[in-house]
């Protein structure tokens, strides 16, 4: 047993063993194979329909909420969007504790119960007749609170697949996941065909219009979910080598099971891994909130046109996403799991580096809504609600470009476009990289023993960084401006750069050619014949 975890201490993480090597003697059969990997793509589907959830409701809510309670404001949109987000950062080591010591099955499925009930309180919030966004705010966290069952499902896949399978396996998992963020907006656009008015149904005082039919779907496909995990879902445990093992999960044992040494779990790696994950969702909730009023203030974009182009640059970071996940499922035989984590770190500096404001073209100033000369106290929501603005029935799209009453505009350089995009395609290469590498080595670090409240611990971490980031990033940039977003951005990712990159990022950057002069001179002669400030500000 002791050789059996040095051996496995001592492996690289990708694992070099292959079928038919001593490893390989002990085998499953092709009916518990077949068993196992119907499990695993049942919560393939469990977290493609969690991600849904979230995001077939997330450009009509503001709208709705307006609709349903004339009191609720901008700030408090923002808990209603952070409520998802906490309910899940709470339920996840609830969950994954429950899943330690009880079959998955039962998490599982009052987890999806929630979020079953949660939607149908969506439906019903405009019924009550006061207090309407409250309603509102417990059924998105509510809904959230039902999602933390991520955790369950990740620390399954983490159990029930060997250590040459993990990596694939995560990526497919985090591949759906990027899927339902992708096909949720989608499926909410298809649904506002029905338009607001809709039809009620005067039996149950259900009202099913562009609003309600979303979540009504989700509740449907939430108690599809349900009879698929009580009827196919098995527990399944398997060592690093595919060895079928004991589990306190398993209510019957086999007599062809081994048991796994449990062994001690590195503190410190765990510790890290956390931090290291918080960051990296921090860092791309800070650019997840940012596009939208960044594409308005520096292109002057009206409220349609940044609804459009923001949601099909943010569509096709998406389809980038998915297309990386399955690419690291190859690319990670060949040079493993912490390079790939360490280039997706790198790759994501150099987006936020490349989005830092340099030259001497300035964004168009707007003037037309000043009326004194204070600075708004600009919350999470207010920045969040341009996305759900509706057009005036005028078709009066309002004054563009960047407000004044952002001082920031009258001297901070504009971010060309092509340099929006080029960051934007980088960071879209970045994050999904650090996502899955995250996962697949927090799983490794593990080992062996049930994972379930440790998954939930890393997924709170990623659910506080959601909630935490935008807020943080929302007052930066409306008090300083992108230079000073962008600026923070990077510099934390410089922190939890290992010494070795950082030092050698650091010696092309002082070079005498390095990547600043070099990036200056681009900039200055793109900007070679562009106006100056006052004709900026004058158009």
């Amino acid at each position: 047993m002791a050789s059996l975890g040095v051996e496995a201490e001592q492996e690289p993480l990708l694992g070099h063993s292959i079928p038919g090597s001593r490893e390989w003697d002990i085998i499953e059969t092709e009916e518990h194979y077949k068993s196992r990997w119907r499990s695993i793509r049942i919560l393939y589907l469990t977290m493609f329909l969690s991600s849904v959830g979230f995001s077939i409701v997330i450009m009509s809510i503001w709208p709705y909420l307006q609709k349903i309670d004339h009191t609720a404001d901008a700030s408090f949109l923002g808990w209603v969007i952070a409520s998802f987000s906490l309910g899940q950062m709470v339920a996840s080591p609830i969950f994954g504790l429950w899943s330690n010591y009880r079959p998955r099955k039962e998490p599982l499925t009052v987890s999806i119960f929630i979020s079953v009930a949660a939607n149908c309180l969506y439906a019903y919030v405009q019924v009550p007749a006061s207090h309407n966004k409250y309603y509102m705010l417990v059924a998105r966290g509510l809904v959230g609170f039902g999602a933390g069952n991520v955790a369950v499902i990740r620390s399954y896949i983490a159990g029930a697949t060997s250590l040459q399978e993990r990596t694939s396996s995560m990526a497919n998992t985090s591949a759906c996941q990027a899927l339902g963020f992708i096909l949720g907006p989608v499926f909410q656009t298809c649904f506002a065909l029905i338009g607001e008015k809709g039809v009620t149904w005067d039996t149950i005082k259900l009202q099913i219009n562009m609003y309600t039919a979303p979540v009504l779907l989700g509740a449907f496909l939430g108690i599809l979910n349900i009879i698929l995990i009580l009827t196919i879902l098995r527990e399944h445990r398997v060592d690093d080598s595919g060895r079928q093992c004991k589990n306190i999960n398993f209510e019957e044992a086999s007599t062809d099971e081994v048991q796994v040494p449990q062994g001690n779990i590195d503190q410190v790696a765990v510790v890290a891994t956390n931090v290291l994950f918080f960051v990296i969702l921090f860092i791309f909730a800070l650019f997840e909130t940012i596009v939208t009023p960044l594409t308005m203030d520096m292109y002057a974009w009206t409220r349609e046109q940044a609804v459009l182009y923001d949601g099909i640059i943010l569509a096709a970071l998406g389809v980038e996403a998915v297309i990386i996940f399955m690419g690291i499922k190859l690319l990670s035989k060949k040079v493993g799991e912490r390079a790939i984590l360490l280039g997706g770190l790198i790759v994501v500096w150099v987006g936020f580096f490349i989005l830092l404001p340099w030259g001497h073209q300035f964004p168009k100033i707007q003037w037309e809504d000043l009326h004194n000369n204070s600075i708004p106290n600009t919350t999470f929501g207010e920045i969040i609600i341009t996305l759900w603005k509706i057009p005036r029935e005028d078709h009066n799209e309002g004054p563009t470009g960047c407000p004044v009453e952002q001082a920031w505009c009258l001297y901070t350089p504009m971010i060309h476009l092509a340099q929006f995009l080029t960051s934007a395609v980088l960071i879209g290469v970045g994050y999904p990289s650090c996502n899955v590498m995250s996962y697949t080595l927090y799983s490794k670090i593990l080992g062996p023993k049930p994972q379930g409240m440790y998954m939930g611990w890393l997924t709170a971490s990623g659910s506080a960084a959601r909630i935490l980031g935008p807020v943080f990033i929302s007052q930066v940039y409306a008090a300083w401006g992108p230079r000073w977003a962008f600026s923070l951005a990077f510099s934390i990712l410089w922190l939890v750069l290992p010494k070795g990159p950082r030092n050698q990022i650091k010696g092309l950057i002082l070079a005498k050619n390095g990547t600043i002069k070099a990036l200056r001179r681009i900039i200055s002669a793109a900007n070679l014949n562009t106006s100056n400030v006052s004709k900026s500000v004058s158009s």
